[in-house]
């Protein structure tokens, strides 16, 4: 290649990148740098960023003290492939973990490391699941999204990714969500009635997957007598309980889990994205120790406990919840976010606008994916990152960093208000 490249340039991407791509296609620039909420363009221009890499970066972009120690763990020789090798960064995070996150809470689990993605994780979880209970069927949910993987698309209702599979997946009942039909229908008795009614045509399954917020679904929240409601069901039929917390989790509801609130304990916890604090692929498996029935080597993976990852996860937990000084913030963050949202809302468009979600992890619903769609696209050339989400991309999602200063949340709300009214009002 010879000469130099026009800043912002996409052509390299559309010449040589897979039609898959996505993002680059909703945020057309070249980025370069990141830092905190923000990123910045080849121009130099700066975005404020409400997506964190879709839920990946809780704590912003390239958090020194998370970097700092990866840095020093590479200057220092330390091992960064071990396999599921016995190593100082996996003994250390699974020793931090278990001291600050799972005791305080009276949680008692086993750690399993698959594959480093989510959706590795889902996989490991079904597969332990059935392979327990000798049974075959999964409950999931409407709207539910656990990953593209055969065994994860399988438990993910959006058809856009089912199709692309090419296959039907399959061993799976989809059940309507809390909410589903709408406040008045508790689809928790309609889940138990199936399940339990050996006439309904659904096996007893070996476990059911849930999503206490929904993300990629549209920012569906759960309630808390609703969950407990499906965690009964569970324990009376020796059902597994798997909570996906992989975007809702690691503090992003206003506690580490997104569970904690409706007092539940699932037998399997799903975690990633944001679990590394940095953006490192890790992902995790909390199984109660009883489910714990895999012999060795029965489930495996090249890349299982990124030991670079274990060492910023870790140093995540030593900054962020020795204290309670996060979840405070997110909680008292989130509320500001959700008053200015319904104001916004509030002021009117065409299209009714409606708020929903819990703690930073909220949803500004705008009725038609096209208006949804606009007001992205306007935020973007204003210097707002979001994303949608929803069966019909009608949903503004809103994922700051939980460390976000008032300011800058301020900012990034003061652009979406903008771009809401603008686009819903059009040139």
């Amino acid at each position: 290649m010879t000469g130099k490249t026009n800043p912002n340039s996409l052509s390299a991407f559309e010449e040589l990148e897979s039609n898959v791509r996505s993002y680059s296609r909703s945020f057309p620039v070249v980025f370069r740098k990141a830092a905190g909420a923000f990123l910045e363009d080849e121009r130099g221009f700066e975005f404020i960023d409400f997506l964190s890499g879709a839920g990946v970066l809780n704590y912003g972009h390239n958090d020194p003290y998370m970097l700092g120690s990866a840095v020093q763990y590479w200057r220092s020789g330390g091992i960064i492939h071990g396999l599921d090798m016995a190593t100082v960064a996996k003994r250390t995070f699974m020793e931090h973990f278990d001291a600050l996150i799972l005791r305080p809470r009276g949680l008692q689990y086993k750690f399993q490391f698959p594959g480093p993605t989510g959706a590795n994780a889902v996989e490991a979880a079904l597969k332990l699941a059935r392979k327990l209970t000798g049974r075959k069927t999964v409950v999931s949910f409407t709207n539910g999204f656990h990953g593209v993987s055969l065994g994860a698309l399988s438990v993910t209702g959006n058809r856009y990714y089912r199709d692309a599979a090419g296959v039907l997946p399959g061993g799976v009942v989809f059940m309507p969500y809390d909410g589903y039909y709408g406040a008045a229908w508790d689809t928790s008795e309609y889940l138990n009635k199936v399940v339990t009614d050996t006439s309904s045509g659904v096996d007893m399954p070996a476990a059911i997957i849930l999503e206490t917020v929904q993300g990629e679904g549209g920012i569906n929240p759960a309630s808390k007598a609703w969950l407990q409601s499906v965690e009964r069901l569970c324990k009376k039929n020796g059902i597994v309980l798997i909570v996906d917390d992989i975007q809702a989790g690691c503090g992003r509801t206003g506690t580490f889990f997104s569970f904690e609130f409706a007092d539940l304990s699932p037998d399997i916890v799903v975690l990633s994205k944001s679990l590394s604090g940095v953006g490192l692929p890790l992902s995790l498996l909390l199984l109660r120790p009883e489910l714990d029935v895999w012999q060795p080597g029965e489930h495996n993976g090249t890349f299982r406990g990124n030991n670079l990852a274990l060492i910023t996860a870790t140093a995540a937990l030593q900054k962020f919840w020795t204290d309670g000084t996060l979840p405070l913030n997110v909680v008292e963050t989130g509320r500001i976010m959700s008053e200015r949202l319904e104001k916004i809302a509030e002021r009117g468009t065409d299209s009714p606008l409606s708020v929903r979600g819990r703690g930073m992890m909220l949803g500004l619903d705008c009725g038609t994916g096209k208006l949804a769609e606009k007001i992205m696209h306007r935020a973007f050339e204003q210097g707002l990152v979001v994303e949608r989400c929803g069966a019909e991309d009608q949903v503004i999602k809103l994922l700051p960093p939980l460390t976000i200063d008032r300011q800058t949340l301020h900012r990034g709300l003061n652009i979406l208000d903008s771009a809401v009214h603008a686009g819903a009002e059009g040139d």
